[in-house]
C-alpha cells in the first residue's frame, strides 16, 4: 500500500477488523499509548507494518506525522484563539499537528481540496466558515475528513458541526431583560444569512412570545458582526421616537457599538438603557459598564470539533452529525431593573 494519506485513513479501520479490536484500540497503538496489552499490541503492529505503517520503536507504531488544518474565515477576534486553544489541547495528546490558515478564495473547492490532498492533511476543521456543495463533494472526493465549528451554512444535513446552543442563549437574554420589567428591547442582528444568527433571533422572538408580546419590526434593527455595525444599528434604534429601554446585541462587539452610541445620545448604561451582548470576548469584562452577555464555551467547541474530526480520521462513525454545547449567561453591570418613571 502506498503512503498515500487517505489510504492510511482505511487502515486503521481494516486492521481493526483484522487484529478483532475496536479503531480506538488500534489508534492507541499507533499513538504510542502504553495501556494495550502486550498480545494485541503485537498483533495491532504487525498488522499496521502490513498495512504499511512504520514502526517508531518501543513507543509504538504510526504513520507518518498526522497534520490536521484548521481554516478560519478571519482572525479578527479573540473568539479564534479560543478556539485555536481548545484545539491544540485536544490534538497534542494524540500526537497529531495542526497547520492553521485562511480560507481561500476558491469558491468551486477543487483547487483547494487538491491542496490539502497533496500537503497529505489528514483532516480539516473548518471555523465559522461557509462551504457550498460543490466545495464539499470536492473534500469527498480527495477523501478529506471535514467538522465545521459555528457553520454560516450547511451544504447538508449530514455535515459533522460543532456549534453553541445559539437559540437558548438568544431566549435566555431576552428572558433576562424581561424579567428586569423591559417590554420595548430593540434586537441588533448579525449577518442575516448566517445559522448563529437566525438561531439568536429565533430565541429572541420566543422570549417574546412567552411573555404575551409581539415582535415588533420596528425594534429590529440588522448589524453585522462589529463594533461599527452595532454603532450604527444602535444609533437608529435610540433615535426613535419610542425609542427600546433595552436593547439584545447579537454579539459583544455589536454591543460594545451600542454603548457607544448611548453615551453620545446622554443616556446612561444600564440607568437609561441595558445593555446585553452574545459570545462574552474577554474584553467584555473590562467595557465600561462591564458587559451583561451570553458566553459561549469556544475552546471547548476546539477541543469538541478536534475529537470528532480524529474518530472520523480513525474511521469511526459518529453518532451525531450536529454537536451543540450549552451557553451561559453572564449578569454583569450593563442590564438593570427598568426605572418606575419609564413603566406605562
Amino acid at each position: 500500500m502506498g503512503p498515500d494519506q487517505p489510504a492510511q485513513r482505511a487502515t486503521l479501520a481494516a486492521v481493526a477488523r483484522e487484529a478483532g479490536v475496536s479503531v480506538p484500540t488500534v489508534s492507541k497503538v499507533v499513538n504510542g499509548r502504553t495501556d494495550v496489552a502486550a498480545e494485541t499490541r503485537a498483533r495491532i503492529e504487525a498488522l499496521l507494518a502490513e498495512h504499511g505503517y512504520v514502526a517508531r520503536g518501543p513507543g509504538g507504531a504510526q504513520p507518518a506525522t498526522r497534520t490536521v488544518a484548521l481554516v478560519f474565515d478571519a482572525m479578527h477576534t479573540s473568539n479564534n484563539v479560543e478556539m485555536l486553544r481548545g484545539v491544540l489541547e485536544a490534538a497534542s495528546p494524540e500526537g497529531v499537528d495542526v497547520v492553521v490558515d485562511i480560507v481561500p478564495d476558491d469558491p468551486l473547492g477543487a483547487t483547494w481540496a487538491r491542496r490539502l490532498a497533496a500537503a497529505r492533511r489528514a483532516g480539516m476543521i473548518l471555523v465559522t466558515s461557509s462551504i457550498n456543495s460543490q466545495q464539499w463533494r470536492h473534500f469527498a472526493e480527495q477523501r478529506i475528513p471535514i467538522v465545521t465549528i459555528d457553520p454560516v451554512n450547511l451544504p447538508g444535513p449530514d455535515v459533522p458541526s460543532v456549534g453553541a446552543t445559539n437559540f437558548n442563549g438568544g431566549l435566555v437574554a431576552t428572558g433576562h431583560l424581561l424579567e428586569l420589567g423591559h417590554r420595548r428591547i430593540g434586537f441588533i442582528e448579525g449577518p442575516p444569512k448566517a445559522m448563529m444568527s437566525l438561531a439568536r433571533l429565533h430565541g429572541h422572538h420566543a422570549a417574546l412570545s412567552q411573555a404575551g408580546l409581539a415582535s415588533d419590526p420596528a425594534l429590529i434593527e440588522p448589524g453585522g458582526f462589529s463594533f461599527d455595525g452595532g454603532f450604527a444599528a444602535a444609533t437608529r434604534l435610540l433615535s426613535a421616537a419610542a425609542r427600546p429601554t433595552a436593547v439584545f446585541a447579537s454579539n459583544d462587539f455589536q454591543a460594545f457599538g451600542a454603548i457607544e452610541a448611548a453615551r453620545r445620545l446622554g443616556l446612561r448604561v444600564p440607568e437609561d438603557l441595558s445593555i446585553i451582548g452574545f459570545d462574552d470576548v474577554p474584553s467584555a469584562q473590562w467595557s465600561a459598564p462591564p458587559l451583561t452577555t451570553v458566553r459561549q464555551p469556544f475552546a471547548e467547541m476546539g477541543r469538541v470539533a478536534m475529537r470528532r474530526l480524529l474518530r472520523l480520521v480513525a474511521g469511526e462513525e459518529l453518532t451525531s452529525p450536529r454537536v451543540e454545547l450549552t451557553t451561559e449567561l453572564v449578569i454583569r453591570k450593563s442590564t438593570a431593573e427598568l426605572p418606575k418613571s419609564f413603566e406605562a
